[in-house]
């Protein structure tokens, strides 16, 4: 029983309802751009090849060098019908088969051994080797890949977190002075004596007493046992070093205790 392909199906440009259609009907249009398309699924002249050979059931190991020279050199000539710009590797390659194909047909020395002499040695190890790399590629391909088929969760941490306190109102230091006031009235002696009040002083002395801390509670800048003046004066002088940003008035939580911190500490932090 002879299950060899009739030489109709063999040269058949496709089948249709299983049979062979060996001519292009006249009235196929084809895109003008769709042996560009086609041309530019291969990745050079060995992929080509390497699809005529699969395409056609041909043993890569003993390449019938005339009918792959043949198929390929056609597939060139449609491309230069249709005007298109061939690189200069597709043309190499075909000079490379023809080659091949040339010295096949002269007789093989008898010097040589077989393995040697076999012309197609070299583009078989090639093709083999370019295989291998395609396989090994497709497999690579098929791994998960960013931003291809998952994304990578991005968290943005300031590795410096300065903290935020809560800001210190009118209303703030207006409770906290009515508590002074309420402090030195319960400490209220009656003893009459003149005394004069610097507001640069109390700066100096509020200065000094912050010096060597981070912070230091509102209430102890103001001696409890001052009059209403020295109170008034020291409240005057530290809105004075506010004022010329030497100091800091702080209130870690609402309505919690105010804290005063000399600027310079800050700059050290």
């Amino acid at each position: 029983m002879n299950d060899s392909p009739s030489p109709a199906a063999v040269n058949s440009l496709a089948k249709i309802h299983g049979e062979p259609l060996t001519e292009l009907p006249a009235d196929l249009y084809i895109p003008p751009d769709a042996l560009e398309v086609f041309l530019d699924t291969f990745q050079g002249p060995l992929d080509l090849l390497l699809y005529l050979i699969r395409k056609h059931n041909l043993d890569v190991l003993d390449i019938p060098m005339a009918e792959l020279t043949r198929q390929y050199m056609a597939y060139i000539e449609m491309m230069r019908a249709n005007k298109l710009e061939l690189a200069a590797e597709y043309l190499l390659m075909a000079a490379v088969l023809i080659e091949i194909k040339s010295r096949m047909l002269l007789p093989k020395p008898v010097a040589r051994d077989e393995e040697d002499s076999d012309p197609r040695a070299e583009l078989v190890r090639r093709l083999l080797e370019y295989e291998q790399m395609k396989v090994a590629a497709g497999r690579l391909n098929e791994m998960p890949q960013v931003e291809r088929d998952f994304t990578l969760a991005r968290v943005w941490i300031d590795p410096v977190v300065v903290e935020r306190l809560p800001e210190v109102g009118v209303d703030d230091l207006r409770g906290a002075w009515l508590a002074l006031m309420a402090r030195s009235l319960a400490n209220r002696g009656h003893h009459i004596s003149r005394e004069e009040l610097s507001v640069r002083a109390h700066m100096s002395r509020i200065l000094r007493q912050l010096s060597g801390h981070n912070f230091v509670e509102f209430n102890e800048l103001f001696n409890a046992a001052a009059g209403v003046p020295e109170l008034v004066v020291t409240f005057l002088a530290l809105l004075e070093l506010v004022r010329e940003n030497q100091v800091e008035i702080s209130q870690p939580c609402a309505f919690g205790i105010i804290y005063v911190r000399p600027i310079s500490s800050l700059t050290a932090i």
